[in-house]
Protein backbone atom coordinates (compact mmCIF):
# COMPACT_ATOMS: atom_id res chain seq x y z
CA UNK A 1 0.00 0.00 0.00
CA UNK A 2 1.38 3.40 -0.99
CA UNK A 3 1.71 6.54 1.06
CA UNK A 4 0.02 8.72 -1.57
CA UNK A 5 -3.65 8.78 -2.54
CA UNK A 6 -2.93 11.12 -5.47
CA UNK A 7 0.06 9.43 -7.12
CA UNK A 8 -0.93 5.92 -8.18
CA UNK A 9 2.53 5.17 -9.54
CA UNK A 10 4.56 3.96 -6.52
CA UNK A 11 7.75 5.32 -8.13
CA UNK A 12 6.47 8.92 -7.87
CA UNK A 13 5.57 11.29 -5.02
CA UNK A 14 3.27 14.30 -4.70
CA UNK A 15 5.13 17.64 -4.59
CA UNK A 16 2.94 20.34 -3.12
CA UNK A 17 5.07 23.22 -4.41
CA UNK A 18 4.69 22.14 -8.07
CA UNK A 19 1.26 20.51 -7.74
CA UNK A 20 2.08 17.27 -9.54
CA UNK A 21 3.54 13.79 -9.13
CA UNK A 22 7.30 13.75 -9.69
CA UNK A 23 9.58 10.70 -10.13
CA UNK A 24 11.42 9.33 -7.12
CA UNK A 25 15.24 9.30 -7.23
CA UNK A 26 17.24 6.11 -7.82
CA UNK A 27 20.29 5.02 -5.84
CA UNK A 28 22.83 2.29 -6.75
CA UNK A 29 22.82 -0.50 -4.18
CA UNK A 30 19.42 0.56 -2.79
CA UNK A 31 15.70 0.05 -3.32
CA UNK A 32 13.47 3.13 -3.56
CA UNK A 33 10.55 2.93 -1.13
CA UNK A 34 6.93 3.44 -2.18
CA UNK A 35 6.19 7.08 -3.12
CA UNK A 36 9.77 7.93 -1.99
CA UNK A 37 8.51 7.45 1.60
CA UNK A 38 6.39 10.68 1.50
CA UNK A 39 2.68 11.29 1.91
CA UNK A 40 0.54 13.82 0.06
CA UNK A 41 0.97 16.36 2.88
CA UNK A 42 4.76 16.31 2.50
CA UNK A 43 5.31 14.30 5.70
CA UNK A 44 7.87 11.50 5.56
CA UNK A 45 6.57 8.06 6.54
CA UNK A 46 9.79 6.11 5.92
CA UNK A 47 13.26 6.61 4.50
CA UNK A 48 13.56 7.06 0.74
CA UNK A 49 16.10 4.26 0.17
CA UNK A 50 16.56 0.79 1.66
CA UNK A 51 19.77 -1.23 1.12
CA UNK A 52 19.55 -4.16 -1.31
CA UNK A 53 19.15 -7.50 0.45
CA UNK A 54 21.63 -10.36 0.13
CA UNK A 55 21.97 -11.83 -3.40
CA UNK A 56 20.28 -8.80 -4.98
CA UNK A 57 21.69 -5.72 -6.71
CA UNK A 58 20.75 -2.37 -8.25
CA UNK A 59 23.18 -0.59 -10.59
CA UNK A 60 21.18 2.65 -10.28
CA UNK A 61 19.02 2.09 -13.37
CA UNK A 62 16.03 0.66 -11.49
CA UNK A 63 13.89 1.43 -8.48
CA UNK A 64 13.95 -2.18 -7.15
CA UNK A 65 16.83 -4.53 -6.42
CA UNK A 66 17.18 -7.42 -8.89
CA UNK A 67 18.22 -11.04 -8.06
CA UNK A 68 21.86 -11.80 -8.78
CA UNK A 69 22.38 -14.00 -11.87
CA UNK A 70 24.25 -17.30 -11.41
CA UNK A 71 26.93 -18.39 -13.87
CA UNK A 72 25.94 -21.14 -16.32
CA UNK A 73 27.51 -24.58 -16.29
CA UNK A 74 31.06 -24.43 -17.61
CA UNK A 75 31.40 -20.68 -17.00
CA UNK A 76 33.74 -19.19 -14.43
CA UNK A 77 32.99 -16.27 -12.11
CA UNK A 78 34.96 -13.17 -13.10
CA UNK A 79 33.49 -11.01 -10.30
CA UNK A 80 30.92 -11.83 -7.64
CA UNK A 81 27.58 -10.09 -7.33
CA UNK A 82 27.66 -6.89 -5.24
CA UNK A 83 24.83 -4.54 -4.15
CA UNK A 84 25.64 -2.34 -7.19
CA UNK A 85 26.73 -4.88 -9.84
CA UNK A 86 25.46 -8.21 -11.13
CA UNK A 87 27.59 -11.35 -11.31
CA UNK A 88 30.06 -11.33 -14.20
CA UNK A 89 30.76 -14.66 -15.88
CA UNK A 90 33.16 -15.76 -18.61
CA UNK A 91 33.03 -18.72 -20.94
CA UNK A 92 36.24 -20.78 -21.25
CA UNK A 93 38.15 -20.15 -24.45
CA UNK A 94 37.74 -23.02 -26.92
CA UNK A 95 40.79 -24.33 -28.71
CA UNK A 96 40.39 -23.92 -32.45
CA UNK A 97 41.89 -26.45 -34.82
CA UNK A 98 44.46 -24.79 -36.92
CA UNK A 99 46.24 -26.25 -39.90
CA UNK A 100 50.00 -26.59 -39.99
CA UNK A 101 51.77 -23.32 -40.38
CA UNK A 102 53.17 -22.80 -43.87
CA UNK A 103 56.81 -23.45 -44.14
CA UNK A 104 58.89 -20.33 -44.59
CA UNK A 105 60.09 -19.81 -48.09
CA UNK A 106 63.85 -19.83 -48.27
CA UNK A 107 65.94 -17.92 -50.68
CA UNK A 108 66.95 -21.16 -52.30
CA UNK A 109 63.37 -22.09 -53.09
CA UNK A 110 62.62 -18.60 -54.34
CA UNK A 111 65.46 -18.57 -56.77
CA UNK A 112 65.10 -22.20 -57.77
CA UNK A 113 62.66 -21.28 -60.52
CA UNK A 114 64.66 -18.34 -61.79
CA UNK A 115 66.16 -19.17 -65.21
CA UNK A 116 69.90 -19.29 -65.54
CA UNK A 117 72.09 -17.71 -68.15
CA UNK A 118 74.14 -19.56 -70.72
CA UNK A 119 77.11 -19.37 -68.44
CA UNK A 120 75.09 -21.36 -65.90
CA UNK A 121 74.95 -18.67 -63.28
CA UNK A 122 71.63 -17.71 -61.78
CA UNK A 123 70.11 -14.33 -62.64
CA UNK A 124 69.45 -13.95 -58.96
CA UNK A 125 73.17 -13.90 -58.27
CA UNK A 126 73.60 -11.10 -60.77
CA UNK A 127 70.72 -8.96 -59.48
CA UNK A 128 70.84 -9.59 -55.76
CA UNK A 129 69.49 -6.38 -54.12
CA UNK A 130 71.26 -4.68 -51.22
CA UNK A 131 69.82 -5.97 -47.92
CA UNK A 132 69.58 -3.84 -44.74
CA UNK A 133 71.11 -5.38 -41.63
CA UNK A 134 68.48 -6.88 -39.27
CA UNK A 135 67.17 -4.68 -36.48
CA UNK A 136 68.23 -5.66 -32.99
CA UNK A 137 65.34 -7.35 -31.08
CA UNK A 138 65.61 -4.97 -28.10
CA UNK A 139 65.28 -1.71 -30.04
CA UNK A 140 61.43 -1.72 -30.33
CA UNK A 141 60.77 -2.54 -26.63
CA UNK A 142 63.24 0.16 -25.59
CA UNK A 143 61.48 2.80 -27.71
CA UNK A 144 58.09 1.76 -26.28
CA UNK A 145 59.41 1.93 -22.71
CA UNK A 146 60.83 5.42 -23.28
CA UNK A 147 57.49 6.61 -24.74
CA UNK A 148 55.49 5.24 -21.77
CA UNK A 149 57.92 6.83 -19.30
CA UNK A 150 57.59 10.22 -21.01
CA UNK A 151 53.75 9.99 -20.88
CA UNK A 152 53.79 9.10 -17.15
CA UNK A 153 56.11 12.02 -16.37
CA UNK A 154 53.86 14.41 -18.32
CA UNK A 155 50.70 13.21 -16.55
CA UNK A 156 52.39 13.51 -13.14
CA UNK A 157 53.48 17.06 -13.89
CA UNK A 158 49.93 18.05 -14.92
CA UNK A 159 48.44 16.51 -11.74
CA UNK A 160 50.95 18.29 -9.50
CA UNK A 161 50.23 21.61 -11.26
CA UNK A 162 46.45 21.22 -10.83
CA UNK A 163 46.85 20.24 -7.18
CA UNK A 164 48.92 23.34 -6.49
CA UNK A 165 46.38 25.52 -8.29
CA UNK A 166 43.56 24.11 -6.13
CA UNK A 167 45.67 24.66 -3.04
CA UNK A 168 45.92 28.37 -3.86
CA UNK A 169 42.13 28.72 -3.75
CA UNK A 170 41.62 26.66 -0.61
CA UNK A 171 40.53 28.76 2.30
CA UNK A 172 43.10 28.54 5.11
CA UNK A 173 41.87 27.21 8.39
CA UNK A 174 42.72 30.49 10.14
CA UNK A 175 40.27 32.38 7.91
CA UNK A 176 37.22 30.12 8.34
CA UNK A 177 34.03 31.63 9.69
CA UNK A 178 34.05 31.62 13.45
CA UNK A 179 31.10 31.13 15.78
CA UNK A 180 28.76 34.01 16.42
CA UNK A 181 28.83 33.44 20.17
CA UNK A 182 30.63 35.31 22.87
CA UNK A 183 34.45 35.09 23.08
CA UNK A 184 35.84 31.84 24.38
CA UNK A 185 33.16 29.59 22.90
CA UNK A 186 34.09 26.97 20.34
CA UNK A 187 33.64 27.38 16.57
CA UNK A 188 30.55 26.36 14.63
CA UNK A 189 32.67 23.57 13.22
CA UNK A 190 33.52 22.03 16.58
CA UNK A 191 34.05 18.27 16.38
CA UNK A 192 30.93 16.18 16.91
CA UNK A 193 32.82 14.20 19.54
CA UNK A 194 32.07 16.89 22.13
CA UNK A 195 29.32 15.60 24.38
CA UNK A 196 26.30 17.71 25.22
CA UNK A 197 26.90 17.02 28.90
CA UNK A 198 30.06 19.13 28.72
CA UNK A 199 27.92 22.18 27.84
CA UNK A 200 24.51 21.53 29.41
CA UNK A 201 23.76 20.19 32.88
CA UNK A 202 21.54 17.09 33.33
CA UNK A 203 18.78 19.30 34.78
CA UNK A 204 18.68 21.40 31.61
CA UNK A 205 18.79 18.39 29.29
CA UNK A 206 15.84 16.74 31.07
CA UNK A 207 13.74 19.94 31.23
CA UNK A 208 10.61 20.06 28.99
CA UNK A 209 11.07 21.79 25.64
CA UNK A 210 8.36 24.24 26.70
CA UNK A 211 10.98 25.70 29.07
CA UNK A 212 12.72 27.32 26.09
CA UNK A 213 9.48 29.03 25.02
CA UNK A 214 8.82 30.20 28.57
CA UNK A 215 12.25 31.80 28.99
CA UNK A 216 11.93 34.92 26.82
CA UNK A 217 15.57 35.96 27.18
CA UNK A 218 16.90 32.62 25.97
CA UNK A 219 14.26 32.44 23.22
CA UNK A 220 15.19 35.91 21.97
CA UNK A 221 18.90 35.00 21.76
CA UNK A 222 18.06 31.81 19.84
CA UNK A 223 15.87 33.77 17.43
CA UNK A 224 18.71 36.24 16.77
CA UNK A 225 21.12 33.35 16.07
CA UNK A 226 18.96 30.92 14.09
CA UNK A 227 16.36 32.91 12.13
CA UNK A 228 18.71 34.94 9.87
CA UNK A 229 19.68 33.36 6.54
CA UNK A 230 23.47 33.56 6.36
CA UNK A 231 25.47 31.87 3.64
CA UNK A 232 27.29 28.77 4.88
CA UNK A 233 25.49 28.69 8.26
CA UNK A 234 22.52 26.42 8.91
CA UNK A 235 19.50 28.09 10.42
CA UNK A 236 15.87 27.57 11.46
CA UNK A 237 15.02 26.17 8.02
CA UNK A 238 17.41 23.26 8.54
CA UNK A 239 16.12 22.73 12.09
CA UNK A 240 12.52 22.60 10.81
CA UNK A 241 13.50 20.14 8.10
CA UNK A 242 15.02 17.77 10.69
CA UNK A 243 11.74 18.07 12.62
CA UNK A 244 9.90 16.73 9.51
CA UNK A 245 8.13 20.00 8.67
CA UNK A 246 7.33 20.17 4.90
CA UNK A 247 9.20 22.67 2.77
CA UNK A 248 5.98 24.51 1.90
CA UNK A 249 5.28 25.11 5.59
CA UNK A 250 8.83 26.36 6.15
CA UNK A 251 8.59 28.74 3.19
CA UNK A 252 5.26 30.08 4.43
CA UNK A 253 6.65 30.55 7.95
CA UNK A 254 9.57 32.60 6.64
CA UNK A 255 7.19 34.69 4.54
CA UNK A 256 5.47 35.70 7.82
CA UNK A 257 8.82 36.42 9.51
CA UNK A 258 7.97 40.09 10.10
CA UNK A 259 5.00 39.20 12.30
CA UNK A 260 6.28 36.01 13.99
CA UNK A 261 9.66 34.34 14.46
CA UNK A 262 10.04 31.15 12.38
CA UNK A 263 11.99 29.55 15.24
CA UNK A 264 9.17 30.24 17.70
CA UNK A 265 6.69 28.72 15.24
CA UNK A 266 8.88 25.61 14.91
CA UNK A 267 9.23 25.18 18.68
CA UNK A 268 5.49 25.64 19.19
CA UNK A 269 4.77 23.09 16.47
CA UNK A 270 7.21 20.57 17.95
CA UNK A 271 5.87 20.91 21.51
CA UNK A 272 2.36 20.43 20.11
CA UNK A 273 3.35 17.32 18.16
CA UNK A 274 5.71 15.91 20.78
CA UNK A 275 4.76 17.14 24.26
CA UNK A 276 7.22 14.66 25.76
CA UNK A 277 10.25 16.31 24.08
CA UNK A 278 12.91 17.77 26.32
CA UNK A 279 15.66 20.34 25.88
CA UNK A 280 17.99 17.43 25.07
CA UNK A 281 16.02 16.71 21.87
CA UNK A 282 16.50 20.31 20.72
CA UNK A 283 20.19 20.28 21.71
CA UNK A 284 20.81 17.13 19.65
CA UNK A 285 19.19 18.74 16.59
CA UNK A 286 21.28 21.87 17.06
CA UNK A 287 24.38 19.70 17.30
CA UNK A 288 23.30 17.92 14.09
CA UNK A 289 23.19 21.23 12.17
CA UNK A 290 26.50 22.34 13.74
CA UNK A 291 25.04 25.19 15.81
CA UNK A 292 27.00 24.83 19.05
CA UNK A 293 26.56 28.55 19.57
CA UNK A 294 22.82 27.97 20.05
CA UNK A 295 23.55 25.07 22.42
CA UNK A 296 25.64 27.46 24.48
CA UNK A 297 22.64 29.78 24.77
CA UNK A 298 20.59 26.86 26.13
CA UNK A 299 23.05 26.65 29.02
CA UNK A 300 21.58 29.91 30.33
CA UNK A 301 18.39 28.01 31.20
CA UNK A 302 20.12 26.86 34.37
CA UNK A 303 18.94 30.06 36.05
CA UNK A 304 15.38 28.75 35.87
CA UNK A 305 15.95 25.00 35.97
CA UNK A 306 16.31 23.50 39.39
Amino acid sequence: MGHSDICRDPTTRWRIEVGECVPCPKSPGHKTTTNCGYGDDGARHEVTFLPCQSNTFNDGSRYDCQPCSPCQSGERVVSKCTPTNNTKCEKPRSRTTEGPAPKPTTSASVFSNIPTTKEGSSLANKATPHQEPPTSPWVVPLVSLLSITAIIVLISAVMIYRKRKRGQHTEPSCCRRSSLTSPGFSSLYTSADNELESILSPNILSAPLQTVLDNLDVLEELVILLDPESRGIKNTKHLASHCSFPSTWITYTYSMKDSKSPLKAVLEGVTSRHPDWTVEHLAKLLKLIERNDAIFVLSKLRMNVQ
